[in-house]
Formats: C-alpha cells, sequence, structure tokens
C-alpha cells in the first residue's frame, strides 16, 4: 500500500491550488491510495483538491478554522498490521517516545507516529516507533510560497519503507528539504539514509 503524507498546505490568497505552483503534488497524490494530511490545511478547498486522487484523512491544525468530516484532532489507522497515530503539533519532539504516546495518544500503542506544524521534515526510528513529519509542500521551513517537501510510506505486513522526498524547485526559490528514508523488515531497521548518505549502522535507532 502506497501512502502519501502532507501538512502545512498554507496557500497565499492568490494561489487557488497546489496546482499553480506546477505539476509535482498532483503526479506524487496520484501515485498514491491513501493520503494523510497532518493538519494546517488552512483552506478547505485544498482536501477537496487532494480528494480527487486519493480519499483523506487528516489531523486538525491550529489554523484549521472550519469544520470537516475527514478531520479530527487526533487520527488513529490501522494499515496492513501497523498502527499510526497522527496529531498535528507533536512538539517538543525530542521527548521520550513512551511520553509522546502517553500525554498525545492517550497510552494507545503505536507503530508509527506522523505530525505537522513545524514545516521542517523529519523522520526517525526511536524505541520501536517511526515518527514522521513530512514537512510542507508549499511553505517548506517557513520560507515563502516554493515546492517543498513530502512523505511516503510503503507497507506489507512485513515491511515498512518510510520517505521524505523532495518536490522539485520553484523558480529562483530553492527546496530546503532533505530527502531521506528508512526500512523496516519484520519490525527490524535495516535500511537508512539522510541527504543520500547511508546510515553507517543500519541495525542501530536512527536520529536526525
Amino acid at each position: 500500500m502506497r501512502v502519501a503524507l502532507i501538512s502545512d498546505t498554507h496557500l497565499p490568497s492568490l494561489i487557488r491550488t497546489p496546482d499553480e505552483l506546477g505539476p509535482h503534488l498532483a503526479e506524487f497524490l496520484a501515485s498514491t491510495e491513501l493520503i494523510l494530511h497532518g493538519g494546517d490545511v488552512v483552506r478547505p478547498l485544498v482536501l477537496d483538491w487532494c480528494e480527487q486522487f486519493a480519499p483523506v484523512v487528516v489531523a486538525r491544525g491550529n489554523n484549521d478554522a472550519f469544520d470537516d468530516p475527514r478531520m479530527e484532532p487526533l487520527q488513529f489507522l490501522e494499515l496492513e498490521g501497523w498502527r499510526i497515530g497522527m496529531i498535528h503539533d507533536l512538539r517538543p519532539e525530542d521527548r521520550p517516545v513512551a511520553q509522546m504516546i502517553e500525554r498525545n495518544f492517550r497510552g494507545t500503542a503505536l507503530d508509527v507516529i506522523i505530525a505537522g506544524d513545524t514545516h521542517v521534515e523529519r523522520l526517525e526510528y526511536r524505541d520501536g516507533v517511526v515518527i514522521m513529519n513530512s514537512g510542507s509542500p508549499t511553505l517548506p521551513h517557513h520560507k515563502e510560497t516554493r515546492l517543498g517537501t513530502v512523505g511516503l510510506l510503503e507497507i506489507t505486513r512485513d515491511r515498512l519503507h518510510a520517505e521524505i522526498l523532495t518536490l522539485g524547485t520553484s523558480e529562483g526559490r530553492p527546496n530546503p528539504g532533505t530527502p531521506q528514508h528508512l526500512v523496516l523488515e519484520e519490525r527490524r531497521l535495516v535500511a537508512a539514509t539522510r541527504n543520500g548518505v547511508a546510515h553507517p549502522h543500519p541495525n542501530l535507532t536512527i536520529e536526525r
């Protein structure tokens, strides 16, 4: 199963949909079966735009001043046996994982935590849990509107591939995102890279 992760789709008033930034985001979403939005949708039309590609599940952000049946403050999913929890604001992100789960997810056992809010991509594997923030496809690192980053989960019962992808470069506005990925096989970390450089000890926990 291919799952798209996006978050913080802030668009200025002069831009109606992400199509106006180029085809990159649409092409990515069209290759997936489910879209998980980490919140700060900001403009409701973005959800309808996304849903032309795949079903959408959203963790409500602090700038989401509207109601939508696809959106809740917390979201829980189980995909191919992997337990996924979604929340918009996970900060501080360096807390112990058990503390994050207890305080943010009501103590629910999780294999993957998905968050947004910071606009900065993050991918790590700590204490048996993948923690992932896809950054922002439209306002990465809080810089001016430009192409940024998205996340991808490729899931089977025995394997999880998590990846941060950069969408390209807007003219005159470099993409500040950093590509990275990790692979779990039978719940064991077997590979990880950051900006194309392999983690030297793939069987150990990887952090930023």
